[in-house]
């Protein structure tokens, strides 16, 4: 299950601007590679949406199936906002529907069958 906690507004010189859905996952428990410490989080998705600003704001608070996923890729800095930290991330964060994440769990990439 997924909320959406927000939307956002992006501008793009020279094109039609357009709405992301902030959506956030369950809350989840995460040890720290740095300090080995635990810490709580939830995952965060933002995710581009046909609506205009009226109905963005009406369906905040809004929950529906669904799941947000880690997804392995190539390694980027990233400030933490609250602190300004600068962090290096081999991952990115992903929103599928349930049937989705079931599909994502039990198939086994091609790549790696021999």
């Amino acid at each position: 299950m997924v909320q959406v906690i927000g939307y956002q507004l992006v501008e793009k010189e020279g094109r039609e601007d357009f709405l992301l859905l902030v959506l956030q996952g369950g809350i989840e428990a995460v040890k720290s590679e740095t300090t080995g410490k635990m810490y709580f989080t939830a995952r965060t998705v933002k995710v581009p949406a046909t609506f205009d600003e009226d109905t963005c704001k009406s369906i905040v608070g809004s929950q529906f199936e669904g799941t947000i996923i880690k997804i392995p890729c190539d390694s980027y800095e990233y400030t933490i906002k609250e602190t300004g930290e600068i962090i290096k991330l081999k991952h990115r964060y992903e929103y599928v529907t349930d049937v989705d994440a079931v599909i994502q769990e039990q198939v086994i990439n091609g790549e790696l069958v021999h």
